[in-house]
């Protein structure tokens, strides 16, 4: 159990803005925040060089896969959400229920980011058809990779959950995660509009 602080310390402590998880994740997280706006930034710029090809490579793509998976990942933020609420009532078995749900819809993004590959891969729309499908593997793809690093943690932290929640420090390993799972599902809230939507 977390330990009674002083009232002194409490007053302090509600003064400062608490920081979710260790200093660590948020400068992994902000270093990573600004290569994808680095990769954005380019292609809102060649996209205004090459309208025309940018346009036809977006009539190509579903929308409707894009659609369903930013429901999932925007549910799953919610999700998360809950967890930490739960953790920090110390309810490790509803903690891990919320981070279980969480990987569950990560697990159907990817399912359907797949589908989604393996569509294009056989019309022949690959990496190299043109600069559009470069920007489009190249940003989808980055993504794909910290989603399914992002699964990896949630299974991480659902166990720990399951083992039990008994210290402030545990609590603060589930919130670099969660914050984590946030980052990646505000990169998906950008690129998607930005590579699905933009005209």
């Amino acid at each position: 159990m977390m330990l009674n602080q002083p009232a002194s310390h409490n007053a302090a402590a509600r003064t400062i803005p608490h920081l979710p998880g260790e200093i660590g994740i948020w400068v992994f997280i902000i270093g990573d925040l600004l290569m994808f706006t680095l990769f954005f930034t380019m292609v809102t710029y060649y996209r205004g060089e090459e309208v025309a090809l940018f346009s036809a490579g977006q009539a190509t793509l579903n929308q409707e896969y894009g659609v369903v998976n930013t429901i999932l990942l925007l549910t799953s933020s919610w999700f998360v959400v809950a967890a930490i609420h739960a953790a920090k009532n110390l309810d490790g078995k509803v903690a891990a229920n919320y981070f279980l749900l969480t990987f569950l819809c990560g697990a159907g993004f990817v399912a359907i980011k797949l589908l989604e590959y393996g569509e294009k891969i056989r019309a022949n729309l690959v990496l190299t058809t043109n600069d559009f499908y470069m920007y489009y593997y190249v940003l989808t793809g980055l993504h794909f990779v910290h989603v399914a690093i992002g699964m990896v943690v949630l299974a991480f932290l659902w166990r720990r959950c399951r083992a039990g929640i008994r210290h402030e420090e545990d609590v603060r390993l589930l919130e670099g995660g969660a914050s984590y799972w946030h980052m990646v599902d505000v990169l998906w809230i950008i690129l998607f509009p930005l590579v699905y939507l933009l005209k």
